[in-house]
């Protein structure tokens, strides 16, 4: 299921055409409450880097356990398994946006995709 949380969210990069790439995180740099984790980094070409955008992880009971959330299997209880995904870290988000489709004029292009949201094309200084 974490792959399928990933999926969704690197479809949700893909719809903005903003390249990114995916990094697991080694078990060394995981936090004490992951069990495993990706880390989904965009492309800042202003910045020429890719920085982090998003992040999945697997807590596997940790969290379950100091909430104490349990599920009933067949009279045994059993602490539930809870899944993590930041799909968009809104902010880091729109940075990237405005890296990838602000125009020499410095007017911003939207993505189509958001095109349906905003009911405009295009942010440009008024006149």
């Amino acid at each position: 299921m974490l792959g399928e949380l990933q999926n969704i969210t690197e479809k949700f990069f893909q719809s903005l055409k903003i390249p990114y790439r995916v990094v697991e995180i080694c078990s060394g740099d995981l936090g004490l409450k992951f069990a495993r984790q990706y880390d989904m980094e965009a492309w800042f070409p202003r910045q020429k880097a890719y920085k982090e955008v998003t992040s999945a992880g697997n807590c596997t009971d940790f969290q379950a356990r100091s909430l104490n959330i349990r599920y009933d299997d067949k009279g045994e209880k059993k602490y539930v398994h809870i899944l993590n995904n930041t799909m968009v870290a809104t902010s880091r988000a729109m940075v990237a946006v405005l890296e990838h489709y602000q125009q020499k004029d410095g007017s911003v292009k939207i993505p189509k995709v958001l095109q349906g949201y905003t009911g405009f094309s295009v942010i440009k200084k008024r006149a």
